[in-house]
């Protein structure tokens, strides 16, 4: 696939790729059999362009029900434009990333919602470099799906290709896995809860731990195509925290759907999210001399708390909008090392291309057994938190912020208020139709008054009957 450019942004439209990928309900659409079908046919022609060979590609997937119609729909418009189809099975989104390199294929594709309900299903592609297309790629594809005159004749006869299972996938990225991890150090004795979600790190996630010596409790191993992310993983961490607790165990883990995130919980039971694991190792890879040109990348959803205490030690925080791969993007246009989401979404570009939760708790585990201290401890000494507030609320229609001169007003005001003791974040959600408002200041009541004012200044604007999810406590001391 192309390189991506600098920026990574384009002029022309999307209407199918959202911040990560093409993501629906299954079977309707977008996210149908058809669109698969074309998409494939589309991402083979810019994939094989300029290539000498039959261009060959990767397809990954979690567990959920719908990617068997996927998964096939898109092989098939890869063979049909003359492509070779390594099918990789149930296998984590980084893997796809890596093995797409290591195999030297010319693009991989995910066929996962990531954190969505199992009804729901998604696609997203990588180029040959392991790294996600960039806007301007995404907006050719789409292109060439609108018109598929554009693609030329179809194959036929020898020229049609075949599709072959990658039998070796899952080990394949376990070895890898376990190679980002510091080979000076063991994991004799270390005892890890580690919760999969049902999802597409079912099967990986406890071998990688129990190769490395730990001594695993694994939760969320048993996908039946329908529960993946059900009351388990990143999305309901209090499973992982009452195990942890329960078997006294040095730290949980919590992956999401596809496994691109984590959420860490320490010996006591309590969450350590990606901004303080960002903040640990930051401080730890400088000291080593290994964070690279004195930064580390967040998006503007991570807590000013992470801000004040990199600035503390002369470290820069770049922020990016919502989304890993424009943090990957500001990474790699700046040289650094380090990035990631509050979410869980930890990038660690020396290792990965991509957020990788399995990588990314292994990391952590190495700042423990390398200092010797339990990690609630080693959080406490990260960051301090600034209270945050994030509040969703579905609307009517998705208009332009910028013509919703109430909501607007609403803005100015309260950041004039919180001036630079806080923040305010307004935007539209990249994969729900939901209006995203976050504030962070040092009063939790004048916040939470800040978040309703917002609310309901955005209602206004779009004449909406009050409907806003029970407003979450996405950061407080």
């Amino acid at each position: 696939m192309e390189q991506r450019s600098r920026e990574g942004k384009s002029d022309l439209p999307r209407r199918l790729f959202g911040t990560d990928g093409i993501r629906g309900v299954a079977n309707a659409h977008p996210m149908t059999p058809e669109l698969a079908l074309s998409l494939g046919r589309a991402i083979t022609h810019v994939a094989g362009r300029g290539k000498a060979h039959t261009p060959r590609i990767l397809i990954g997937k979690d567990t959920r029900l719908s990617g068997y119609m996927l998964e096939t729909a898109l092989a098939s418009g890869i063979c049909s434009m003359g492509g070779r189809v390594m099918l990789c099975g149930p296998i984590p989104t980084p893997a796809v990333a890596h093995l797409t390199v290591s195999m030297r294929a010319d693009a991989g594709v995910v066929i996962s919602a990531s954190h969505n309900p199992y009804a729901d299903n998604g696609i997203k592609v990588f180029g040959d470099d392991g790294f996600k297309l960039p806007d301007q790629t995404e907006a050719e594809i789409e292109t060439l799906m609108s018109d598929e005159a554009l693609l030329g004749q179809r194959k036929t006869g020898p020229g049609i290709g075949r599709a072959v299972k990658l039998e070796d996938a899952r080990g394949r990225y376990v070895v890898f896995a376990k190679n980002t991890f510091p080979r000076d150090l063991s994991l004799d004795g270390v005892r890890v809860v580690v919760d999969a979600a049902h999802g597409a790190a079912y099967r990986v996630a406890p071998l990688v731990f129990q190769e490395l010596g730990a001594k695993v409790t694994a939760l969320g191993v048993k996908p039946n195509g329908t529960n993946i992310n059900r009351e388990s993983g990143a999305l309901h961490p209090d499973n992982v925290r009452a195990e942890v607790v329960r078997r006294g165990a040095h730290l949980g883990i919590a992956l999401d759907g596809d496994a691109d995130r984590v959420i860490v919980v320490d010996e006591k039971g309590q969450i350590v999210d990606g901004d303080v694991v960002m903040a640990m190792c930051a401080q730890r890879m400088l000291q080593d001399g290994e964070l690279r040109n004195g930064a580390v990348v967040a998006t503007v959803m991570s807590n000013l708390g992470l801000e004040r205490a990199l600035a503390a030690r002369g470290v820069k925080l770049v922020r990016t909008p919502v989304g890993d791969r424009y943090v990957v993007e500001a990474m790699r246009q700046g040289g650094y090392n380090l990035g990631g989401e509050q979410s869980g979404h930890l990038v660690f570009l020396d290792h990965a291309s991509t957020g990788d939760g399995i990588v990314g708790g292994l990391q952590v585990l190495a700042l423990m057994v390398r200092s010797g201290r339990p990690l609630s401890e080693l959080a406490r000494g990260a960051m301090e938190k600034v209270p945050q507030l994030l509040e969703n609320i579905t609307l009517p229609a998705r208009r332009p912020l910028e013509e919703l001169a109430e909501l607007q007003h609403t803005i100015g005001r309260v950041k004039a208020a919180l001036g630079a003791e806080g923040r305010v974040l307004v935007r539209w959600s990249g994969t729900e139709p939901k209006l995203r408002i976050m504030v962070e200041g040092p009063d939790e009541a004048v916040i939470r008054r800040f978040c309703h004012d917002l609310a309901a200044a955005a209602r206004q604007d779009l004449r909406a009957e009050p409907h806003t999810e029970r407003p979450r406590w996405v950061s407080c001391p």
